[in-house]
């Protein structure tokens, strides 16, 4: 693990590792409520997912510009990215393509991602992509922050007790994702039906992540239903919400804003085509802000 950069704002504190620049520490008054990548469940914290969200099909698609050949989630998680700013409140790495990577995703790009402050208990997360080559670049960028469940402080609370809670009563087909990582559209479950939460309990994960796409007002708050304590994030701009814990009764759940995701079992191998590709032209950028708030 390189230097962590730290952040502070009153009660709030956050870490960041310039190695993937994964954001490694969210503490509110000393107590820590992001995951801490604990090996016997899962060993990440908070990744970057860029230039896919999920799989692609046999780690492998065609594009415009020759093949793209990644593994899960893509690259972005995989290398140092410089320290282009900082302050006391946020700090800006960037992540510039290189022989490497162009071998895996053969677009020229500079991907920002800026971690800041916003108030004692929100942090956001910003993506800033650029197309620096000159031709089209196809890409889908996501977040992956996951968190302790029970959170620091709750007495007598199980995982059981606590719900997904949505603005307002909704309804939702979520599809399934198999063992291959590809999603299969066509076997659907409503969730929630109706109502605007969801009571989870670990088996809720037995087919890898809940995926949510339209949530009203792109905001989901994963909430104890005895201490009402949780995390709120809010997700402008990104139409889909993976939430995943680990198969094996972790204890934890990521909150996952993505704008695409995995490949579906239905669509083809055309990168360009796949679900929730943004497009960037030539010298183009796209910008988009998630936001965590700590209750």
């Amino acid at each position: 693990m390189s230097e962590l950069i730290s952040l502070n704002m009153g009660n709030l504190t956050a870490a960041v590792d310039p190695m993937g620049a994964q954001l490694c520490s969210l503490k509110l008054n000393q107590n820590e409520y992001l995951w801490q990548g604990n090996p016997a469940f899962w060993s990440r914290r908070a990744p970057i997912l860029f230039p896919i969200v999920g799989s692609l099909r046999n780690g492998r698609a065609e594009s415009a510009q020759g093949p793209c050949t990644m593994g899960r989630h893509g690259i972005a998680r995989n290398y140092e990215h410089s320290i282009e700013s900082r302050d006391e409140f946020s700090v800006t790495f960037k992540l510039a393509s290189n022989k490497e990577t162009l071998e895996a995703y053969p677009f020229r790009f500079t991907l920002k991602t800026t971690y800041s402050l916003v108030s004692e208990r929100t942090l956001s997360q910003t993506f800033c992509v650029a197309n620096d080559g000159s031709v089209p670049m196809p890409f889908c960028i996501g977040g992956h922050p996951a968190f302790n469940v029970p959170v620091p402080g709750a007495v007598d609370e199980s995982f059981e007790d606590y719900v997904l809670k949505f603005e307002k009563p909704w309804s939702c087909m979520l599809p399934t994702i198999g063992d291959d990582d590809l999603m299969r559209r066509d076997e659907l479950r409503e969730c929630p039906a109706g109502a605007d939460f969801v009571q989870i309990d670990h088996r809720c994960f037995d087919h890898d992540a809940l995926v949510f796409s339209d949530v009203p007002e792109r905001r989901l708050t994963l909430l104890g239903a005895k201490s009402n304590h949780g995390v709120q994030i809010d997700f402008p701009r990104f139409k889909y919400l993976g939430v995943w814990s680990a198969a094996n009764d972790a204890p934890f759940v990521a909150l996952e804003p993505w704008t695409g995701h995995t490949t579906a079992c239905d669509e083809g191998d055309v990168f360009e085509e796949k679900t929730g590709m943004t497009i960037l032209q030539p010298g183009e950028s796209d910008t988009r802000t998630f936001s965590i708030t700590l209750l």
